[in-house]
This record gives C-alpha cells, structure tokens and sequence, in this order.
C-alpha cells in the first residue's frame, strides 16, 4: 500500500481519535509549558530591564541573538535526538536511544565551548555586528561576558532534557525546565533592581540570574536521569563510535544544522538590521521580539509533539497510522495560527501601555504588532508541518532549501535595501522581515503532497 493510501478504517474525523487527542495532549502540554516557562526568562528580563531604561532592555535583547545562534545549533542536536530516538523508541530499542543520546552530548559539548570563548572573550567584538550606538555596545558586552559561563552549560542540559521527552519523560524535562525559569525570573529581580539590601545590577544582573539557573538546571536534569527508568549516558557509550547511527545521524542533524544556521543566523540578521535603524527602532523589535516568542510556544509545543508522534508511528512500522497522524496535525496547524493571531492582536494594547517606551517607538510597536499577527499563521504553519511532520521521517533537506530561497533570496535582501538604501519606514522594512514564512507556504503544501516523510529510519541492532 502507498503510504498515501489510507484504508477506510483508518480515516476517521479530525476530531474523534480520542487516543491520537490523549497522546497529544499529553505531550504538547508539557513541552509547551516548558517553551512558554524559557519564553517568560526573557520576557522577565525584557520587563524588568524596560522599567529600568530603555537601553538596558535593548542592549540584553541585541546581546542574547549571540545565543540565539547557539540554540540554532543546539536545535539540529537535539532535533536528531527528537527524530532518531522517537523512532527507536517507537521500536522500543532502548539501547540506541542511549547511542543517540551519548552521540548528541558529544556534539553539544564541543558547540558550547566555542560559543563560551567566544562570549567570554570576544564580547565587545560580537556587540558591534548588532549595534553602533556606544551606550548599547557597552551594556551588551558586559552581559556577555557573564551570561558566557551559562553557554558552557546549555547544550549538555537540552540533550537530557530532550532525551527525556522521546522516552516518555516529558513531565519531568517540563518540571526542571520550569523550575530552572522560576530561580531565573526570581533572581533576575533580585539583581536587576537590587532586593535584599543587594546593588543593582541591571543588564549584569540579568546575566547572573541567567548563569545561576542554569548551574541549578544541569545539576537537576543530571540526578533526575540517574532514577530508574530514565535513559542515561554510560562511560562505554559515550567512548563507543557507531558508524551506522552515526550515518543516519549525520543525514538528520547536517540538513537541520543547514536549516537552522540559515534561520538563527537570518533572524539575527533581522534584528541586526532594526538595531542598525536606530534605538526606537531597536527596543520596539526587542519587545515584539519577546511577545512572538511567548506567543510561539503553542505552535512549538505541538511541532514537538507531532515529531514525536509521528515518529514512534513510522519507527514501529506502522507507516499508514504515522502519515494519518501527520495530515491530523498539519490541519490542526492551520487552526492553532488563527488562534495565535487573534491572541497578538488581543494582547497589543496592554503590551504598548504597559512597557516604558518613547513615543516613536511606542508608534513602531503598533505597527510591527499588527503585521506579527498576520506572521503568525505562517509561522504556525511551517513550524509544525516541517519541523514536526517532515522531521518525523527524516526529512530535513526540504527546510533548509525553503530557508536559503525564501528569507535569504527573498527577504534579507528586501529588508536590508529597505533599511539601508531606500530608506523605507521602520514598519515595512519589517514587513520583509516576515515575508519568508508567509512566501513558503504554497511550496510547504506541494512538499507535503509528496509523502516524502513517510519513512522508517531505523536498523536492526
């Protein structure tokens, strides 16, 4: 059977698989939950930097896209462990999930050092491909030069956690991401605004609170993970090469890597070219910045899910049963990007009161707001079909290419000559910084229709 030929007992309503709707649910709340809890970090220091002053907020959101750039190659990891380990465990080989999660950590190790150095040492050199303003480069690589310690210890916390959500542990990858976020938040007040008879700190403090919960959440997810039942990395695996896994690892993990340089490093970009438009320019995209990340989660929480899902489907063979799953979920997407829409459009007025800001910038808020809303279905979309449902079976080539035509072909190019040679308004060089995810769907939708991604990727051990 063609994997796009459904047998009549396996199509059912969008609405009525009671189990499909129970194993969702029970994986996108606890995901969600933990991309809105590491979402709310950075909007709790966007919130408390902006009553502090403008600047702090701006040079800290400028300073974090060295981060940003960091998770982009974190995210290829972890998406491997995400797509290999779902599909083994779905086989229920629980021996390569540890091979896949001993060959990740590996990986992640070796990204983190580079980008500690680099923030460490570097910091003053990496502000000035984001800002011009003195003040701004001043904050930003005093951030960095502190909030650098915790890139040491990122990757090798996002492997554990993300080993934990493909083996059936997503409650307790949420519950340590979470409390990580809380000890964050709470000692960003601390030392941002100087509780407890303590100096204020500002953009420093930021850093701190930063570098001190990630030391917390290391040290959680490493002892949760010695329990019984929960995959852990051994000395032998983690010296042990498999050049078979290592194959399929390279065929998921180097697309994605592709994918996501071109997407951080685009986004990045993005922010580079608002910064360089000036500081209300700046501080409106750093605030329309931490609400699309806030707003995003859903989508991302669902996208995981589907990886998931649709993995341990395709893993145990059950190829039919994975590609339904998969039309369930891209449809399901379409519905989750007019609820965020409405959900941007309805929080815009509270965000443009609330946030201390000049009133050309509070203008260039509104603006960029609305055309976020539009984005979001997009962005919706994309996220969940390509990063969920094509990732499921391996198909991690489509993502890069739709990336390197559409933001770097399409959109970059019309949002720098917009900035820096017609000199456009604020808000419609951002309106071509949203043009890619609208401008891909069509060829989203044709990809989809190729079935490409119903696979089985795993080998016999």
């Amino acid at each position: 059977m063609r994997p796009e030929q459904a047998s009549p007992t396996m199509k059912t309503s969008l609405f009525s698989d009671r189990v499909f709707y129970k194993k969702l649910f029970r994986l996108t709340l606890p995901i969600a939950f933990q991309s809105l809890m590491l979402a709310a970090v950075a909007a709790a220091d966007a919130v408390m930097l902006g009553r502090l002053d403008q600047n702090s907020m701006a040079a800290v959101s400028l300073a974090s896209q060295i981060q940003f750039v960091q998770n982009m190659a974190l995210y290829a990891i972890t998406s491997a462990i995400a797509i290999l380990g779902a599909q083994y465990w779905g086989k229920g080989d629980k021996k390569t999930v540890d091979d896949v999660f001993s060959m990740s950590l590996r990986l992640a190790g070796a990204v983190s050092l580079i980008f500690f150095a680099a923030c460490v040492f570097f910091p003053t050199a990496l502000m000035h491909l984001f800002a011009k303003d003195p003040a701004l480069i001043e904050i930003g690589a005093g951030y960095l030069k502190i909030a650098g310690w915790s890139y040491l210890l990122t990757g090798i916390s996002q492997c554990y956690l993300a080993v934990m959500k493909v083996s059936e542990k997503a409650v307790a990858s949420a519950v340590i991401s979470a409390g990580a976020v809380v000890l964050n938040i709470a000692l960003n007040a601390v030392f941002i605004f100087g509780l407890f008879s303590l100096p204020s700190l500002g953009a420093n403090g930021a850093a701190l609170a930063t570098l001190i919960s990630r030391i917390v959440e290391l040290i959680a997810a490493v002892g949760v993970s010695l329990r019984r039942d929960f995959i852990s990395p051994k000395l032998s695996a983690l010296l042990r090469r498999n050049r078979a896994l290592a194959r399929d690892y390279a065929k998921c993990a180097l697309p994605i890597l592709g994918g996501a340089t071109f997407w951080g490093v685009g986004f990045t970009t993005y922010t580079a070219i608002m910064g360089h438009m000036g500081a209300d320019a700046a501080a409106a995209n750093s605030v329309a910045a931490v609400v699309r990340d806030l707003m995003c989660c859903l989508t991302d929480g669902v996208a995981a899910a589907a990886c998931i899902m649709v993995g341990n489907e395709l893993g145990a063979g059950r190829l039919e049963k994975g590609r339904l799953y998969g039309e369930r979920l891209s449809k399901l997407s379409v519905l989750i990007g007019v609820f965020s829409t409405a959900l941007v459009l309805a929080v815009t007025p509270a965000v443009v009161a609330y946030m201390k800001l000049t009133d050309e910038a509070r203008k260039y808020l509104v603006g960029i707001m609305i055309v976020m809303a539009v984005y979001m279905i997009g962005r919706a979309v994309n996220t969940v079909v390509i990063n969920g449902v094509f990732a499921a079976g391996g198909d991690t080539l489509f993502d890069m290419y739709s990336l390197a035509v559409c933001m770097w072909g399409l959109a970059i190019p019309l949002a720098a000559l917009g900035a820096f040679v017609f000199h456009w308004p604020v808000v419609v060089v951002y309106i071509f910084t949203c043009a890619d995810e609208v401008g891909k769907l069509p060829w989203v939708y044709a990809h989809y229709k190729k079935y490409k991604w119903v696979k089985d990727l795993t080998r016999n051990s």
